[in-house]
């Protein structure tokens, strides 16, 4: 269709049919009130605060809900309008409270923005008024009814992005209110404490109780950070007042979260300010622990190590890496432990993310998540498998409620329970616990038996393909139904639902399913990827989102035992050379131990010193006394973190680190996106950030190493990265940047495989279904990781919010 011409406020423009006259008048930077709009929202017009004046037009129209026609000749501030908007912004004044001197939104409040904008100074409108009590039953925050305006917004925020459905309109006329059925309080309904409704509020009728009497706007700092609980890797404001972080809200500009948070990135900040923070070097002496010097306790570690590696080799020096670190930390790890002469270096994530990792480098040649994030929102039919996005990637479950929404895409949870998105699934297969391998496999056969497999692009740009046919021909859905529990029926529509869209894609976990095997899985769902022709293109693709915020990062830096970083193998002798020059020292040839290894053989390992950054693994390995007499029996234990953890506590040496919003750095997400985090407070009594810390004791250590900051040490990773080689921290200042960037001038890359896999041509494999033992069929971490996927993917949601209090988070 032809654009349409209109003028507004006697400027013309020239716009698309569909659009509102609210959102034309926009895009001529034309101001024009709203209290009920959200451009992710149905509109509905209901508060008509946005109204204007269409020549010929009998009365005002709502701007946002009206199309706009050819040749609509506007005018937003005539004074018809202005007498009109008096007219409503006087009806809300007389039922609001005017307590803006202690409001907590004095500068904020778009109802006080308005009325001075307007002059309404009061409301000549008298009666009865309303007088709700003051509802502060939750941790979170306080709601207070009385300032409410009946918007709509945080209804629509809740039930159509989030999906919790927690809170609507209540009663009638006079009496009519926003809250949870049967006026049951926050706290007993289904909020899942996400806190939209709060940053989208235009009153103060919702207030975080953290921010109560902290300060008002303007006399508040924001500090651009990332948040540092899940892959997603969303955008985060800090909320800085006296050097104190007082609140978060959420980036509305970012592409990864477009202003949405969960109950982690905005209540999950709170540890900040503990009191049980490290803030001083510790040293064992007689199994207790002593405050001492930097300098003192960086002479012991230098003394020990040097002992350990003259006794029993530079092969006895271990280091674990933790995915929180941010990427200059991991690298200086990486490299410091290197420079000792060792390859032992690795993350405990291994347990969870490995085999899925492994499956994706099999399968397509890059261990990464194949699209982005907002592309979810686009896509025509998304398969669900084993993932519980509500629980374990909150914004990413935003996108999939988005893309059914609002792009009518067909959805197919597979789950073994019934999860938050299957109130909205168009099929929903409950598959019996441990037979998703089993499932995947017969949509894959039925897809190739009724023709709607891709073969122009499995003949162009694939391999294994026949092998794989003749292989899962024997998963027919008769056998699929049996061993899965499902109906016949539901299989074939949901196979056909998956594979006759335009665009699809399949979201499952790293360790979906609980499966004992993940890497099959992962395979299974590669390969159907592959039949369907939904990789390398926008809008489909494989999503397998990481638990936590920065484990796509410090694998990208190296922290494993056989790459540096980039992924560039220790076997080659080019990569060797190359690092060797830039590090000034010689790299050892032969690859590392894992942490498998470690800590799976114990003493007969080796290892004699080890060296833990912020990982935690007394709690988080399935053997908790083993994994603690084998710290404990080490010769050197060094521990650098934020807190007197657990394995902490049985070091010989505790660092204290800066937490995320203490220092500066990237982090990589789940979507390859690298974000830079700044620095928002300093870091309490003597911690430093560890990338400080750790070129500090490489000086002492020997090392000539001269950063001036983080911003040095991402140039160095630049420089030896092709992943990053284009990428440095002026062009991070925004939105970041997604690797591949190779060059300076290149934009990153949205999706990968464009026209060719990282491996040349994308592999079929045969997988297959093997019944697992029902204990086979358990999460990987039994307490205390809260941020590890498998565990928070099986939290209910007041689990969540119970964990958050009961740690002080």
């Amino acid at each position: 269709m032809s654009a349409i011409n209109l003028t507004i406020n006697e400027l013309a423009v020239e716009v698309t049919p569909g659009t509102t006259i609210l959102q034309a008048a926009r895009q001529l930077d034309i101001d024009i009130p709203t209290f009920c709009y959200d451009p992710e929202l149905a509109p509905n017009g209901a508060c008509r605060i946005c109204v204007v004046e269409v020549e010929n037009a009998r009365t005002l129209i709502a701007s946002c809900v009206t199309p706009v026609a050819p040749g609509m000749v506007i005018h937003t501030e005539s004074e018809r309008v202005i007498n009109a908007r008096k007219v409503i912004l006087s009806l809300m004044v007389a039922n609001h409270p005017l307590v803006c001197i202690t409001c907590e939104k004095t500068g904020e409040c778009r109802l006080q923005d308005y009325c001075y904008r307007y002059g309404v100074t009061d409301s000549k409108y008298s009666g009865e008024v309303k007088e709700l009590s003051l509802d502060d039953t939750n941790t979170f925050f306080v709601r207070d009814m009385n300032k409410c305006i009946l918007c709509g917004i945080c209804v629509g925020k809740c039930q159509e992005v989030v999906g919790a459905g927690a809170i609507d309109f209540t009663r009638r006329g006079f009496i009519s209110n926003v809250g949870p059925a049967f006026e049951d309080s926050i706290e007993d309904s289904t909020c899942v404490f996400c806190g939209l409704c709060i940053d989208n509020c235009p009153v103060g009728a919702l207030t975080p109780k953290y921010s109560l009497g902290q300060g008002r706007p303007w006399q508040v700092k924001q500090v651009r950070a990332i948040c540092p609980y899940c892959g997603i890797g969303c955008n985060i404001n800090l909320q800085v007042k006296d050097d104190q972080v007082i609140g978060v809200k959420p980036v509305k500009e970012s592409p990864v979260n477009r202003g949405h948070l969960c109950v982690r990135g905005k209540f999950g900040w709170d540890y900040l300010k503990s009191s049980d923070r490290l803030t001083a070097p510790l040293v064992k002496s007689d199994g207790v622990f002593v405050e001492v010097s930097w300098e003192e306790a960086f002479g012991l570690i230098v003394d020990q190590i040097e002992e350990v590696k003259l006794r029993c080799g530079d092969d006895a020096l271990f280091g674990l890496c933790s995915p929180k670190a941010s990427n200059e930390e991991a690298y200086l790890f990486q490299k410091l432990i290197r420079s000792l002469g060792s390859n032992n270096v690795d993350s405990f994530t291994r347990h969870c993310h490995a085999p899925a990792v492994n499956a994706l480098m099999e399968a397509f040649g890059s261990a990464s998540m194949t699209n982005s994030i907002e592309e979810l929102a686009e896509t025509g039919a998304i398969l669900v498998v084993g993932a519980n996005l509500a629980e374990s990637h909150p914004v990413l479950n935003y996108r999939v409620r988005e893309a059914v929404r609002r792009s009518g895409a067909r959805l197919i949870v597979a789950h073994s329970e019934t999860i938050d998105l299957v109130d909205i699934a168009h099929h929903y297969l409950p598959l019996r616990m441990g037979s998703a391998v089993a499932l995947v496999n017969s949509l894959a056969n039925f897809i190739i038996e009724e023709g709607l497999h891709d073969r122009a692009f499995i003949d162009k740009r694939t391999e294994g393909f026949e092998i794989f046919r003749k292989e899962v021909s024997g998963y027919t859905i008769k056998y699929a139904a049996e061993v899965t529990g499902l109906a016949e029926d539901e299989l074939r529509a949901a196979a056909r639902a998956y594979a006759v869209a335009e665009r699809a894609a399949i979201v499952s976990a790293v360790d979906t399913d609980r499966h004992a095997d993940s890497a099959n899985l992962v395979l299974a769902l590669a390969n159907l990827a592959l039949l369907t022709g939904n990789l390398g293109r926008e809008a489909a693709g494989l999503y397998l989102p990481y638990g936590e915020n920065n484990l796509q990062g410090i694998a990208d830096m190296g922290a494993l035992p056989g790459v540096l970083t980039g992924y560039q193998s220790i076997k080659e002798k080019n990569v060797r050379e190359k690092f060797a020059r830039a590090w000034g020292v010689s790299i050892n040839v032969k690859p590392g131990f894992t942490v498998t290894d470690i800590f799976k053989h114990g003493k007969k390992s080796g290892i004699k010193a080890m060296y833990i950054l912020g990982e935690n693994p007394v709690t988080c390995s399935g053997e908790h006394l083993e994994t603690a007499a084998f710290l404990t029996d080490l010769d050197l234990l060094v521990v650098q973190d934020i807190y007197m953890t657990e394995t902490a506590s049985l070091a010989d040496i505790v660092l204290p680190a800066a937490a995320f919003a203490e220092q500066e750095g990237t982090y990589t997400n789940t979507e390859r996106r690298v974000q830079l985090s700044r620095k928002a407070v300093e870091p309490p009594g003597e911690a430093f950030p560890g990338w400080a810390i750790l070129a500090e004791l490489a000086g002492w250590l020997g090392f000539d190493w001269n950063y001036d900051g983080p911003q040095d040490i991402f140039a160095e990773i630049a420089s030896l990265t092709h992943q990053y080689a284009g990428i440095d921290y002026e062009r991070l200042n925004e939105q970041g940047l997604q690797w591949p960037c190779p060059k300076g001038d290149h934009p990153g890359t949205k999706f990968l495989h464009n026209g060719r896999f990282s491996r040349g041509l994308g592999r079929f494999s045969v997988v297959d279904y093997e019944p697992q033992a029902a204990d086979n069929l358990s999460i990987c971490c039994s307490k205390g990781h809260f941020n590890c996927q498998c565990l928070s993917e099986n939290l209910s949601r007041h689990s969540v919010i119970n964990t958050l209090r009961n740690n002080n988070v």
